[in-house]
């Protein structure tokens, strides 16, 4: 290997490494204040990088480094049924690693073309990530900003959304990163930032309504979930958590996980009525298959005290190569079918996000497992009470993706400012107020349920009235002035 293709092996080496420290801010390690070291190093390598070409292999390896370690629990659902999917599962966590690498390589190709310096940076970032969560159906899991939410930094989510504090972020990063500047201020802004990145949320105690519910977690492992063996003593489980007495309140309303039980919602009269008896009148939400025709859906439905279903709402945001195949009937031609589904080759989506009316319960918005990724999804028609998350993370394996996954749901809760009941099958199941904080909650791979207070929600947030718009057109503007600075810039005589 010649010198100058060996420096440019360790700058990549370099920046990889960079891209795993800050990725040490998300869950489970959770050290956001690491996340902003990882982050401001890689700014302050980045000017090395004098070429547009060399920032965009230089940005992919950062982001490569990133992803890899962040989504590394993305082999998971290929190894529930290794003789079918194992083999995919090294490819799963290097494609999504270079995927989620090409959009940060966009946004250091785009910055260095702008400027020789890093400030653009502060633009291209955020706009690459509020890309990534709308384009090709969306995939925003790991933003710099969902490392926030334990912090009091993540409580500025209320006001104006991840990508808004992932622009923050950013902008600490390039300024405590600046090559040049008096040191000072540089270091005030790193312990300011360190600070609000490490304190806790400093918020009120959240108001309680007079509704307890019962959130259950039968602990069904995904590779023995659907075993004829198995499913009796699951079902059993869960009835026999619905109808276990309690020394509190008495339960308002019942909720139960994703998928909750195995059969089609037409052939599963006789578990519905089981259901019934064992809640002894109290309403029960829970997670089933349905048919409508030829198509399938991954369903959410209420049942009111005598067993009868009142709401159903179809999962409309579904997981790509999970719950569907992206050209599905030419892909089913070689075999190729969706991981999820135990009827045909995938699910069809339903019309989209909307709160259902659940008489004196309130109104709820429901989401479905993946749905609570997407933090443009909530924008339901109507204001809902609370947020009913149904999920079943057995899919996500048994370390960082439920616990990655739990903090997203805690940031939606801020960021619209409700609660959020949530049952897990797996874990973590939990009863979230509406600042994203756990009041109680079931640890991950045990078996549980447990009755909990309902939060009341607070006022529509910023956030939650104006959604990703005013950033979108702001980083826009900031582009385009961007860009005809630097035509003003190269038009100057020498």
């Amino acid at each position: 290997m010649t010198s100058a293709r060996a420096a440019w092996a360790r700058a990549l080496g370099v920046a990889a490494g960079l891209g795993a420290v800050t990725a040490l801010g998300q869950a489970p390690f959770g050290l956001p204040i690491a996340m902003m070291i990882g982050l401001a190093g890689a700014i302050w390598y980045f000017a090395a990088a004098r070429s547009p070409k060399a920032a965009l292999l230089y940005g992919w390896a950062f982001g490569f480094g990133y992803f890899a370690l962040t989504l590394h629990w993305i082999v998971s659902p290929f190894l529930v049924d290794v003789a079918r999917h194992g083999w995919m599962a090294p490819f799963a966590v290097v494609l999504m690693a270079l995927g989620g690498g090409a959009f940060w390589a966009l946004a250091f190709w785009t910055a260095r073309r702008l400027s020789p310096q890093a400030w653009p940076l502060i633009l291209t970032l955020p706009t690459v990530e509020l890309i990534r969560a709308y384009i090709f159906t969306g995939f925003p899991w790991g933003t710099l900003a969902q490392a926030t939410v334990d912090s009091l930094a993540g409580q500025s989510l209320a006001l104006w959304g991840p990508y808004a504090l992932t622009l923050w972020l950013v902008a600490v990063a390039v300024a405590v990163a600046r090559s040049g500047a008096h040191p000072l201020p540089r270091v005030l802004l790193a312990i300011g930032a360190a600070a609000l990145l490490w304190i806790p949320p400093q918020v009120p105690p959240a108001p309680m309504t007079d509704q307890t519910w019962r959130i259950v977690q039968p602990n069904a492992p995904q590779h023995l979930k659907w075993d004829p063996a198995m499913i009796p003593m699951f079902f059993d489980r869960q009835l026999e958590f619905t109808a276990a007495p309690t020394t509190g309140p008495q339960p308002d309303a019942i909720l139960w996980p994703e998928t909750a039980i195995p059969w089609r919602l037409d052939r599963a009269g006789a578990a519905l009525s089981e259901i019934a008896v064992a809640a002894n009148g109290t309403p029960v939400i829970l997670g089933v298959q349905r048919a409508d025709g030829e198509r399938y859906f991954n369903a959410l439905i209420a049942l009111d005290g005598d067993g009868q279903i009142t709401q159903t709402y179809d999962k409309h945001h579904l997981v790509p190569f999970g719950e569907y195949i992206p050209l599905g009937d030419f892909m089913a031609r070689f075999g190729v079918t969706a991981m999820a589904p135990q009827h045909g080759a995938g699910f069809s989506a339903g019309p989209g996000p909307r709160t259902l009316d659940l008489g004196p319960l309130g109104r709820a918005l429901p989401l479905i497992c993946y749905e609570a990724v997407f933090a443009h999804d909530l924008n339901a028609p109507t204001r809902a009470d609370y947020i009913l998350h149904a999920t079943n993370d057995a899919w996500f394996g048994t370390f960082a993706g439920p616990q990655q996954h739990l903090a997203q749901a805690r940031m939606r809760a801020i960021e619209q400012g409700l609660p959020v009941i949530r049952a897990a099958n797996t874990g973590i199941s939990a009863m979230i107020d509406p600042w994203g904080r756990l009041r109680d909650s079931l640890k991950l791979n045990v078996a549980g349920y447990l009755d909990a207070g309902l939060p009341a929600p607070r006022a529509p947030t910023p956030y939650a009235r104006t959604g990703d718009l005013p950033l979108a057109v702001l980083l826009l503007a900031g582009l385009i002035g961007a860009a005809a600075q630097r035509r003003r810039t190269l038009r100057r005589p020498k």
